[in-house]
């Protein structure tokens, strides 16, 4: 038997990476009930805004004086404020989810490709622990559309937990 002094289990950071999906709030909550007498305050929540798609935008100014496609700068302006505003959106949802499990948090917001900054993310905040939700695609749609929770597994230099949820 431990003595009373005797320090108890090392305390993990971790990070979770949110998106718009039910899979990565499930994740969250997962680790919120699983996980957190283990997790190092605060748990750090991320979400990544994918880069904004100015080919579709340019393509709507085709017929523009000279044949030079030119994108307003006001509309590259609107889309990005929609973006962080639906990006904040997000993080004060796993706020809320956090503060109800008593869990104090860190939020943080990249822009790029999200698995490429999911694990890039982790590295410089030297995180222990990098927890992600599955999509549960099969192997054609992975094949087509990726897995940024595969991707993770494989890149990342720290664990990876993916949390699927059960249908």
């Amino acid at each position: 038997m431990a003595s009373p002094s005797a320090p108890g289990p090392k305390l993990q950071k971790a990070m979770v990476a949110v998106d718009e999906s039910e899979f990565s709030h499930h994740a969250l909550e997962w680790a919120l009930r699983n996980l957190a007498p283990t997790i190092a305050p605060p748990l750090l929540v991320l979400t990544v805004q994918p880069l904004l798609p100015l080919g579709y935008v340019s393509a709507a100014s085709f017929g523009s004086p000279l044949g030079t496609p030119v994108v307003a700068p006001e509309l590259i302006k609107a889309m990005q404020e929609q973006q962080q505003q639906l990006s904040q959106a997000l993080l004060d949802k796993a706020k809320q989810i956090c503060a109800q499990h008593g869990v104090a948090v860190e939020t943080m917001i990249k822009v790029g490709d999200p698995k490429e900054m999911i694990c890039q993310a982790a590295e410089e905040s030297k995180v222990d622990l990098l927890i992600v939700g599955s999509h549960s695609r099969g192997p054609v749609q992975r094949l087509f559309l990726g897995s940024v929770s595969n991707y993770c597994m494989h890149h990342s230099k720290c664990p990876v937990l993916v949390v699927k949820k059960q249908e």
